[in-house]
Formats: C-alpha cells, structure tokens, sequence
C-alpha cells in the first residue's frame, strides 16, 4: 500500500501503537539487563542489524521493497542515521544507569524540544499556548532530574551523567523529527524505516574497538557470555517488529490521534520495572511525569487543531490560489 493510502480503522490503529509501545518498552527493558556487559555501541549494533531482515520481510509483503531499497536522497539518509543512531546510543547509555521509568520520563522531553527546533529551524510559528504547553512540560523534566543534578543528595555521579545521557537523546531525537519532516518530502516512508536500520548498524561498528567481545582493562565492560547476547538479539528483533507496529498502525489511524497513546510507555515502564528490577518509581518521577505528560498532550492538541485549521484554508483556495 502507498504511503499516501490509509484505511479509517481506529481500532486497529490503536491496537498497533498500544501494542509498538509495549513492545518497545519491552525492548528497552532487555537493552538494560544486558547493560551490565554490552556497552551502548555493541546494543545499537545488535538492535539496528536484526531488524534488518524483519523489516526487509515486512517491506516485501506490503509491495514496498522497492521504495524501501531506493533512496532519493541518501546524504539525507546519512544525517538522519548520524542522528539517530547517537540518540540511541544515549538512551541505552541512561537506561544502564537510571530506572525505567525514569528514562521513560525524561524521554518525554522530545515533543517540547521539537517545538523549539521546528521554530528555530523551520521558521514556525509557535504562539503563546504551545509555548506554555512547552514550559509546562520542560517544568517537569526539570522536577524529575533536578535531584540528580544535586549535589550530597546521596545520587551518585554515574545517575547523574544518565540523566544527561537521556536528556541528550531527547533533544536528538527531536532533531530527527524536524529532519524526517524535510526527508518524507523526497523519501517513502519504507526508505526512511529501511536505511535507518541500515546506517544505524554501520555507524555502531565505530565503537567496535571500545570492548565489544573482548574486554578492555580501561573500560568497565566486561565479555559477554551468549545469553547475554541473546538479550540484545532479542531486543533487535523485537524492535523491528514493534518498528513495523507503529508504522502499520498510521495507516489505520491519524497521526493526532495515535500520538497520546505514546504516553502509555509510563505505564509499561512501572510495571516492568518493578517486576523486573525491583524499581519503584519516586513521587519525583511520578510528578514531573505527569507535567511532561501534560505539556505533550497539549502540544498534540494544538497541533491538531492546527492541521485543521491548514485544512479548512486550503478548502477557502480559489483556482488561481487567492482565498476565496
């Protein structure tokens, strides 16, 4: 099917993305039991390079291999595998050293700071309501890694540089948005899935003398025995299933739509983590996560509502392109 061809399933759609979230969460949670002997490089690698051939699958059964082995713009392609690829790479740099949750929480950031790169790059313009939904939102950031931030507050430095990690990753990965937003102009959405993958796999072999498979004295890595790369195996190919998920399920529902049912990760993430890892959110957290929360749906709102307000001006276009 197209791109451009969607069903009005929301049910299905929402079944998908519930589902993707889950399974990312759940991809998250076995990139961080194996944390402990796979440094971030050696995950990035194992998670872009087996979803390789179930995105590959995937591409074939929907008629899109095509789309998705062509590029348009692969320079486009490279900047957008740079970015992605060091924004994964921070995340699981977090999650070795924070709680799910808390990286969960501090992820949500990415909405507000694609906000702010899409009015500093893009010349949009972003009134007052998006920019308190924003504050309101960045607040809550702040709440959940201020006492990381602290000095003498009993957190050790290595949660602290975690929160930075994960900090980072989120105005990365707000980069990435503002890019694929210019990329989807030239590129399918089959392309962009595909060779993220693809770059994703190669940039992560950079690291390979960083102690992969053998360690290295100076490093905290140690080599790691076959279920541990089990663990990052499985994660690679649960994450390109949930990849295709969340891809199917916009072609069953609207993007307005779908977005809030990111925020079930939350949900995922405390029980996980408490079943798991034995961790249990701090009413911190649980705080600023709720702002964040706030603040993102808000943004979601709006954006909504703009695109209904583009559209109801592109229905007001006389033919010769003057509002009628």
């Amino acid at each position: 099917m197209p791109d451009g061809m969607t069903q009005n399933r929301p049910g299905r759609a929402i079944v998908l993305k519930l589902g993707a979230v889950f399974l990312f969460m759940v991809m998250a949670a076995l990139i961080k039991a194996a944390s402990g002997q796979v440094p971030p490089g050696q995950a990035v690698f194992f998670r872009s390079l087996f979803a390789i051939p179930i995105i590959g699958l995937w591409l074939w059964q929907t008629g899109h291999l095509h789309d998705g082995l062509i590029p348009t713009n692969v320079m486009a392609h490279v900047w957008r595998g740079v970015i992605g690829t060091s924004a994964m790479a921070l995340t699981f740099g977090g999650l070795a050293l924070l709680p799910l949750p808390e990286v969960t929480a501090i992820g949500y950031a990415t909405p507000m700071f694609t906000v702010i790169l899409a009015a500093l790059l893009l010349g949009e313009r972003v009134r007052l309501f998006r920019l308190s939904a924003v504050a309101l939102g960045l607040i809550g950031v702040m709440i959940v890694i201020a006492p990381r931030l602290s000095v003498g507050a009993g957190y050790s430095s290595a949660a602290t540089m975690g929160a930075l990690f994960v900090l980072g990753a989120a105005i990365l990965r707000a980069l990435v948005q503002i890019h694929v937003r210019r990329l989807v102009q030239t590129d399918s959405t089959s392309a962009i899935v595909f060779y993220f993958s693809l770059t994703a796999t190669c940039l992560s072999l950079i690291t390979l003398p960083l102690g992969w498979i053998f360690p290295v004295p100076a490093l905290a890595w140690t080599a790691p025995g076959m279920n541990v790369l089990g663990l990052v195996i499985c994660a690679g190919l649960i994450g390109g299933v949930a990849q295709i998920m969340v891809t199917s399920s916009y072609r069953f529902g609207t993007a307005s739509m779908l977005a809030p049912f990111d925020y079930a990760s939350m949900i995922f993430a405390v029980i996980i983590g408490f079943f798991v890892f034995a961790e249990v959110p701090t009413p911190t957290i649980l705080i600023g996560s709720a702002l964040v929360i706030a603040g993102g749906v808000l943004i979601i709102w709006r954006e909504r509502q703009l695109g209904l307000d583009r559209t109801k001006s592109k229905g007001k276009i006389s033919p010769h392109g003057t509002p009628g």
